[in-house]
C-alpha cells in the first residue's frame, strides 16, 4: 500500500530522529583466522602439556598406546576446544583443514615446529612470514629482517595483503623511516640503525638535546644569548586576558584564568588578589570579603519589626511569620487585628445610608 504524500512527509521527522544503524563489525581476513585457529591450538598445547591419559595405568598406557603427549587423544581435546559452538566462521575452517592439522600433528611437526608458518603461510598461502607481504610474499621495506629499519611498520606484514610501504612511529619520516621529523634529531646513525630524538621543548628543529642546539624556536619560545627562552606573554604591555581574567604563564604559551567572584579585575588567583572589591565586598585583612550590613551601626532594614538577613554581597529584609507587611512596618498579628477592626467601624452603616 502507498502512504499518501502528507503521510509520508509527516513519517520523515520521525526517521530523521531514529539512531543510525550500527556499523557493522569488520569481517576477519583469511589470515587473521587462520592466525586466531594456530593462536587457540597452540594454547592447548599448553593446557593439555600435563595431562596423561588417566586411566590409572600411566605406566602401561605410555607404553602400549604411545605417548600422550604425541597422541592423537591429545590432539583431539586440542582441537575440540578450538572454536565455540556460536563461531560458525572457525567451525568450518576447521572442518575443512582437520586432515592437514592431523597430518601436521601425526608426520610433520618434528619437522616443522612453527605450526603458523607451515599451516597458514606454506600450506593454506593466506598469510605471510613476518616482513613479508602481499600475494606473493615479498620483502617489506629495508628487509625483511627489519622492515621499515625497524623504526615503522610495513604495510600488509604478514598478510598477503598491503603494498610493502613504511608508516613510520612519531618522530621518524622517509621511505624507509631512517629520517628524523621536526622536533627530533638523529642521536645515532649507521648502516643498519637510525636512532631519533625529541628535541628540548623549546626547538622546532635541533641538532642535539638542549634549549641550546635549537636550529629554531617553537612558536611561544624565542632564542635569547644562543638558547630558546619562553616569552612571558603575561608580562606584555598589553595583557592577552580580558578585564574579568589573570594571566598564566607557561612554557611556551599563557592561560586566561577567571578572577575571583569578589572582584572587579585582578592580578591572581583567590580573593586576596583582587584590583577593587564589587558592590557588597570590602578588603579586610588584605582580601575582598562580604560585608554583613545586618551588623552595621546604620540599620539596612528601616521598617519596624523588620528582620534583616546577610547574604553574600548583599542582604534581604522579611518581616517576622506571622507578621502582616505594609509599607512602613511589620504588624503584629493583635495590632493587626485591631487596625482592620478600626476600620470596619468607621465605614458607613445601611442606616447611614
Amino acid at each position: 500500500m502507498r502512504l499518501p504524500r502528507r503521510a509520508a512527509l509527516g513519517l520523515l521527522p520521525l526517521l530523521l530522529l531514529l539512531p543510525p544503524a550500527p556499523k557493522a563489525a569488520k569481517k576477519p581476513t583469511p589470515c587473521q583466522r587462520c592466525r586466531g585457529l594456530v593462536d587457540k591450538f597452540n594454547q592447548g598445547l599448553v593446557d593439555t602439556a600435563k595431562k596423561n591419559f588417566g586411566g590409572g595405568n600411566t605406566a602401561w598406557e605410555e607404553k602400549t598406546l604411545s605417548k600422550y603427549e604425541s597422541s592423537e587423544i591429545r590432539l583431539l581435546e586440542i582441537l575440540e576446544g578450538l572454536c565455540e559452538s556460536s563461531d560458525f566462521e572457525c567451525n568450518q575452517m576447521l572442518e575443512a583443514q582437520e586432515e592437514h592439522l592431523e597430518a601436521w600433528w601425526l608426520q610433520l611437526k618434528n619437522e616443522y615446529p612453527d605450526l603458523l608458518e607451515w599451516f597458514c603461510v606454506k600450506t593454506l598461502k593466506v598469510c605471510c612470514s613476518p616482513g613479508t607481504y602481499g600475494p606473493d610474499c615479498l620483502a617489506c621495506q629495508g628487509g625483511s629482517q627489519r622492515p621499515c629499519s625497524g623504526n615503522g611498520h610495513c604495510s600488509g606484514d604478514g598478510s598477503r595483503q598491503g603494498d610493502g610501504s613504511c608508516r613510520c612511529h612519531v618522530g621518524y619520516q622517509g621511505p624507509l623511516c631512517t629520517d628524523c621529523m621536526d622536533g627530533y634529531f638523529s642521536s645515532l646513525r649507521n648502516e643498519t640503525h637510525s636512532v631519533c630524538t625529541a628535541c628540548d621543548e623549546s626547538c622546532k628543529t635541533c641538532s642535539g638535546p638542549t634549549n641550546t642546539d635549537c636550529g629554531e624556536c617553537e612558536v611561544g619560545w624565542v632564542l635569547d644569548e644562543g638558547a630558546c627562552v619562553d616569552v612571558d606573554e603575561c608580562a606584555a604591555e598589553t595583557p592577552p586576558c580580558s578585564a574579568a581574567q589573570f594571566c598564566k604563564n607557561a612554557n611556551g604559551s599563557y592561560t586566561c584564568e577567571e578572577c575571583d567572584s569578589s572582584c572587579v579585575g585582578c592580578t591572581g588567583e583567590g580573593p586576596g588578589n583582587c584590583k577593587e572589591c564589587i558592590p557588597g565586598y570590602a578588603r579586610e585583612h588584605g582580601q575582598c570579603a562580604d560585608v554583613d550590613e545586618c551588623s552595621l551601626a546604620e540599620k539596612a532594614c528601616v521598617r519596624k519589626n523588620e528582620n534583616c538577613y546577610n547574604t553574600p554581597g548583599s542582604y534581604v529584609c522579611v518581616c517576622p511569620d506571622g507578621f502582616e507587611e505594609t509599607e512602613d512596618a511589620c504588624v503584629p498579628p493583635a495590632e493587626a487585628e485591631a487596625t482592620e477592626e478600626e476600620s470596619l467601624k468607621q465605614l458607613p452603616t445601611h442606616e447611614d445610608l
